[in-house]
């Protein structure tokens, strides 16, 4: 959860990664101590078991309005039953404010937290990342803007019609003997295409800074369409793969924005998973539920199911 400044709480560990790249904490971290007690099943001297895939999710939340039909209040049931029906292990999310996230921390339960802080140091749009306990506990995060001044709160300097901005967490995966691997969230302008092209290009250069080691995962609305844009060709250059298109397995496409009017065949995918390489994704798909024909945002939420090189 977090306070009222939309900053999660946490006490303990700093480490040095961020320094070294040049992005500064918003705060410090306790790694979570739960997690699922090992299976008691198997032969008695099996000395490996299988990783349990780890399941991703990027959604554009929609932020919390309060006039209709699309209202917070209207909406918050159908958001509700998609995540708890998709219990994805890790989510990377676009426009939440804290009112609104501490609603949807509440309805996940006790074993999901969250980390974030506002775009413009306050309450507004988060990059927040939701995780769930059991599975995944964080190490170290923090965050940049995008903009020539990236260690500036709600700094805007290349154009864009709002500040722009990246919460990265480092995650210990709890079912895999303690492996690592990064998870970076972000939401590109809607309005600026140089502001865009430009945060692309700062998100490849930080990305080159923490060198090679640990598995990553980008997650974001890039406002930019997949295998359209200079946005998603500069981001592939940069060594990642777009997880849609190495799927194993894929669900039906649609553009990921639908305005509240349901799933469009062959629509721009403006939402993406990325990784490293060395991420095998399983199944990539777009989750079209609605309750009672009311969808939970104007976006699809895009999920993966990947296990980590």
């Amino acid at each position: 959860m977090a306070d009222d400044g939309g900053l999660t709480r946490r006490t303990g560990l700093r480490t040095a990664l961020a320094a070294a790249v040049g992005v500064p904490l918003a705060g410090t971290l306790r790694a979570s101590s739960a997690g699922r007690a090992p299976s008691a099943g198997g032969a008695p001297h099996r000395t490996t078991t299988a990783v349990p895939r780890l399941e991703v999710m990027t959604f554009n939340l929609r932020f919390p309005g309060t006039e209709g039909p699309h209202s917070w209040a209207a909406r918050r049931p159908a958001m509700r039953a998609l995540l708890r029906a998709a219990a994805p292990h890790v989510i990377g999310t676009q426009e939440g404010e804290p009112p609104q996230l501490r609603d949807i921390g509440a309805d996940l339960g006790p074993h999901y937290e969250w980390i974030g802080t506002g775009r413009g140091g306050g309450d507004e749009e988060s990059m927040a990342v939701f995780y769930d306990t059991r599975r995944l506990a964080p190490v170290e995060h923090a965050h940049f803007w995008l903009s020539d001044t990236p260690e500036v709160r709600g700094s805007n300097t290349w154009g864009g019609a709002h500040p722009r901005m990246v919460t990265w967490v480092r995650f210990r995966d709890l079912e895999a003997s303690g492996r690592q691997f990064r998870l970076l969230d972000t939401h590109l302008d809607n309005a600026g295409r140089y502001a865009r092209e430009r945060a692309a290009t700062m998100i490849a250069e930080r990305l080159a800074a923490f060198g090679p080691g640990l598995p990553l995962l980008v997650t974001g609305d890039f406002n930019a369409a997949a295998r359209r844009s200079t946005v998603h060709r500069t981001l592939l250059a940069a060594g990642l793969v777009d997880t849609w298109e190495t799927a194993r397995r894929r669900g039906p496409a649609y553009g990921t924005f639908h305005a509240y009017r349901g799933p469009r065949p062959g629509g721009d995918r403006i939402d993406w998973i990325l990784a490293t390489p060395d991420v095998v994704v399983h199944r990539a798909w777009a989750d079209t539920f609605s309750l009672g024909g009311r969808y939970p945002s104007d976006h699809l939420p895009v999920c993966a199911s990947v296990s980590l090189g």
